[in-house]
């Protein structure tokens, strides 16, 4: 399966299935060839991040703390420092709460812009998603009609 690659594409893929196993993965995902390319090193996509400014073995020990979902310490391996890191914060929706809106707490807080006109559709949407057995529901529609709102 392999022969087509390069020997620095195919170390790259030993080196992201090492990475996966030192995690406890059972698949190797895109963030493992990163892993593999920032410990081979040698590759274009490392000195494309060194010539960003990017500290490799930052980068490094950030996807590594991603992947393991903030739970404990991560795995020491090469490039990783074991200097003081980071705590995040407990609960481990320090990313959630940096790109996304709590639309539960602005609905508490009465700060969401009301919608008018649709109280029936509303309504019977609100009365299918409380079922107890829903059989999947999907809502469909025009792209800009809403459907996202509703959720």
């Amino acid at each position: 399966m392999f022969e087509r690659f390069t020997d620095r594409a195919r170390r790259v893929v030993v080196l992201a299935q090492e990475e996966a196993r030192l995690l406890n993965h059972s698949y190797i995902g895109t963030e493992h060839i990163l892993l593999g390319l920032i410990r081979e090193g040698e590759g274009v996509a490392a000195q494309v991040l060194v010539k960003l400014g990017a500290d490799l073995s930052r980068v490094r020990q950030q996807v590594i703390q991603l992947l393991s979902g903030y739970q404990g310490s991560a795995p020491k391996g090469e490039g990783q420092s074991s200097a003081k890191e980071e705590q995040p914060e407990k609960g481990g929706s320090q990313i959630l709460d940096q790109f996304g809106r709590n639309l539960t707490q602005l609905a508490r807080d009465n700060k969401l812009d009301p919608v008018i006109g649709r109280h029936r559709e509303m309504e019977r949407v609100m009365q299918i998603l409380s079922r107890r057995t829903k059989n999947n529901p999907v809502l469909i529609g025009e792209p800009g009609v809403g459907k996202t709102a509703i959720v």
